[in-house]
């Protein structure tokens, strides 16, 4: 093995490469490759937490920017025609519930209202008078009607005593003729029954002649004796009938006393008249009355008055103008009766319920007021447009349909006023 000195070793050993020298700009991309990681890093940071919270925040809620205020919207109109002689209000004014508005000239109906005032006073008197006449009239029927019938009383008992001794006279005799005549008639019958059925055997010769020719005497006899009997009889009545002049003379003295009393229930009519009377002027009393107060009324129609309270607005009405009625003459908005119509999507709808919490944000405050969900439309808003949309034609597009939604509104703060027809948001918490 050769033997190297030092020096020589050291020619032998290969030279190391020199080291590349760094400059200060190489350390600027690295720090910037660095600082662009973290911004990308907290990008997705916070995105993941907007992504979140947005989430969060949406969960259990449904909103929608479809939304206005609305209230009642109060015509004013005009129930009669006539000259418009004061008008009391202005646009925008805000009036109180009973503030009169306008007059309407007053003075034919207040003519009216007097003349039927004076008709009424007329029927009232009409009235008295009658009402006073049916006590006078029933007593004076009262005391004609008692001395009739006393009278009818002491003409009955003069009867009655006239008819017994009649009676006493002729009872007796007329009695006993009559008992000879109803003798005499039985006899009569039987002989002529003999005879009717002795007659056919006499004709077929089952009886001698001899035989018929005795029934035929014997019906003689019966017949002779029966009108003996009857004139007896007659004579009877004859003798009873003058006794009986003094019992008609009686009976004529009840009968005038009878028609008197007829005359007297006759006369009682006009108590039932007088009364009729009476009650036909208290009709006409009522009909008065109402007569007036339909007048009154009309009369009441000059001067109108606002209904509720709000704010006047939309006024057409001017002084000195003929008006007409139902003429629209002004329109209230009672401010103080408001909420929110929002329309949401059908599919919003699934848990929203009556009575859950609401908050309203307010375009023209840029704030949020609380409020309670109300109720859910019966329909969609296309359904009850004027124009509903027709399907069965032509070619058919399903449409996310919005369905109204009423929300009622907390009592507002002090200074704060929501109008009709104002934009809002409104957020529906389910839950």
């Amino acid at each position: 093995m050769p033997t190297y000195t030092e020096e020589e070793r050291e020619k032998a050993q290969p030279e190391e490469p020199a080291k590349k020298e760094e400059s200060p700009g190489d350390e600027k991309p690295a720090a910037s490759k660095r600082k662009l990681r973290f911004l990308i890093l907290g990008a997705l940071v916070v995105a993941v937490l907007m992504g979140g919270v947005f989430y969060l925040n949406s969960r259990n809620r449904e909103s929608t920017d479809d939304a206005q205020v609305d209230g009642d919207i109060v015509p004013i109109s005009s129930k009669i025609s006539g000259n418009v002689v004061a008008v009391l209000v202005k646009d925008n004014q805000e009036v109180k519930a009973g503030e009169v508005l306008v007059r309407i000239d007053p003075r034919d109906d207040q003519a009216r209202v007097d003349q039927l005032k004076a008709a009424l006073a007329m029927a009232v008197s009409q009235a008295r008078g009658a009402q006073a006449g049916v006590p006078v009239t029933t007593q004076t029927n009262i005391a004609s009607t008692s001395g009739a019938a006393a009278q009818v009383a002491s003409a009955e008992a003069e009867l009655s005593h006239a008819r017994t001794t009649a009676q006493k006279a002729a009872t007796a005799d007329l009695a006993y003729e009559q008992a000879n005549v109803q003798s005499a008639q039985a006899s009569y019958e039987r002989a002529q029954a003999d005879l009717a059925r002795m007659k056919p055997l006499a004709d077929k010769a089952e009886i001698s002649r001899q035989q018929y020719d005795s029934y035929v005497a014997a019906a003689r006899v019966a017949e002779s004796e029966l009108r003996a009997a009857q004139q007896k009889l007659a004579a009877a009545e004859d003798d009873a009938r003058s006794s009986q002049s003094s019992v008609k003379a009686a009976q004529a003295r009840v009968e005038q006393a009878r028609a008197a009393v007829a005359q007297s229930l006759a006369e009682h009519g006009q108590v039932a008249v007088s009364a009729a009377q009476a009650s036909t002027a208290s009709a006409a009393v009522k009909q008065a009355e109402a007569n007036l107060a339909a007048a009154e009324l009309q009369l009441s129609y000059t001067t109108i008055t606002a209904p509720v309270d709000g704010v006047i607005t939309k006024k057409s009405v001017q002084l000195g103008q003929i008006v007409q009625p139902g003429q629209m003459l002004a329109t209230i908005v009672p401010l103080q009766h408001i909420w929110v119509t929002a329309n949401f999507k059908e599919t919003q709808l699934k848990d929203v319920r009556p009575g859950q919490r609401v908050e309203v944000k307010v375009d023209m405050y840029g704030r949020s007021f609380p409020g309670r969900m109300d109720s859910i439309a019966g329909a969609t808003g296309t359904r009850l447009s004027l124009l509903p949309p027709e399907n069965a034609t032509g070619n058919y597009v399903k449409v996310v349909q919005r369905i109204p939604v009423k929300i009622t509104l907390d009592p507002l703060p002090a200074g704060y006023v929501l109008r009709p027809g104002m934009n809002v948001s409104a957020t529906i918490f389910t839950k």
